[in-house]
């Protein structure tokens, strides 16, 4: 095998307009050195003897990996870096007894594509510690699809029955529904069991997709972004919102008694103009949801679960694949909100 290999690098270019430089990510051809070439600045994280080598067959582009990969800031903490938040592969070569070579794993977050360098490439090298052996029902290219967008939509649904939400509580909300966690969401609700109300900005084209997914009812996100009350009418027993500002503040205002919503997300933005009367006066629980630095344990559970829940012929359909050229344009459209569902990366395409 050719010690070189190809992988999307983000780094500092020339900004055109000559403001400086700035971040963009690009598809290079580099060697296995650029994994522990570091600086006095970011010395490597890893090295050849410290972690476990994959060869890459799959990837995906989230929402982060569009931020970092179209060069916005506060995603990429280090340049040049290999861009890509998900990861499935086969061990090539590991130092730690926990992982053999030919085994099969993934790993979402934990710090990939942000301060390590990430599964957007052909080859990967990654801390044994936060690996997951992939479930035998799952195959790479669906685990990819799953990545950290279901992934996370499964720990916004577990998040939600610990605190006691089930199919019978209510009507359940998921924001950003045609986006990566929201389409996954709504297919994990929708065959527990639970009724789901899908919030788009685009209700009218993506109707047919959402309610195929197993949504009830689809309304526009029109009807969530305008600023309103602190204490609103309630409509939801519980809540997935993958998009925060003024529409996350809506959904808490809109929350039943004792109801839950689950926040991973800030398309919209960090802020939250809300009060404390939904958590007083209702007992609303705010529930954080952190795919990022998911213990193992936790990781392992969610994926167990993916591969028994998932209705794969619905993932499939929603699924896009590319190659990794096509990643820094899928990057611009995923930000651009033109991107529905999941986009799988074949990095040997």
């Amino acid at each position: 095998m050719s010690d070189q290999f190809r992988a999307i690098v983000v780094d500092s270019v020339a900004d055109a307009a000559g403001t400086g430089p700035r971040q963009r990510g690009a598809l290079r051809t580099i060697d296995e050195g650029f994994f522990t070439a570091g600086s006095d600045e970011h010395p490597a994280a890893l090295t050849l003897e410290s972690g476990v080598a994959l060869d890459v067959e799959y990837s995906g582009v989230n929402y982060k990996d569009g931020l970092a990969v179209a060069g916005r800031p506060g995603v990429v903490r280090r340049t040049p870096l290999i861009a890509g938040i998900d990861v499935v592969g086969t061990v090539r070569s590991s130092p730690d007894a926990r992982w053999a070579a030919g085994e099969r794993v993934v790993l979402n977050g934990a710090g990939l594509g942000e301060g390590l360098h990430g599964g957007l490439s052909e080859r990967a090298l990654v801390s044994p510690d936060s690996l997951v052996r992939l479930p035998s029902a799952i195959s790479a290219r669906r685990a990819a699809a799953i990545g950290t967008a279901g992934f996370t939509a499964m720990l916004s649904l577990m998040a939600l029955e610990k605190q006691g939400i089930g199919p019978r509580s209510g009507e359940i909300l998921v924001t950003g529904a045609a986006g990566g966690v929201g389409s996954v969401a709504i297919m994990l609700l929708a065959r527990a069991g639970y009724s789901v109300t899908a919030a788009s900005g685009r209700a009218e084209s993506e109707a047919d997709y959402l309610r195929g997914l197993g949504a009830s009812s689809v309304i526009d996100r029109a009807e969530l972004s305008e600023p309103g009350r602190p204490m609103q009418s309630t409509r939801w027993a519980g809540a997935i919102d993958s998009v925060g500002g003024t529409i996350l503040a809506n959904v808490i205002a809109q929350t039943g008694y004792g109801g839950s919503v689950t926040s991973c997300g800030l398309a919209a933005g960090v802020e939250l103009p809300s009060t404390v009367l939904p958590f007083i006066l209702r007992g609303v629980n705010l529930l954080g949801v952190n795919s990022v630095d998911a213990p193992l344990a936790l990781r392992e559970a969610a994926w167990m679960r993916l591969a028994a829940e998932t209705r794969f012929e619905l993932l499939d359909e929603l699924s896009t694949e590319i190659g990794l050229a096509a990643v820094p344009e899928t990057a611009d459209a995923i930000l651009a909100g033109t991107v529905r569902g999941r986009t799988v990366v074949n990095v040997r395409a």
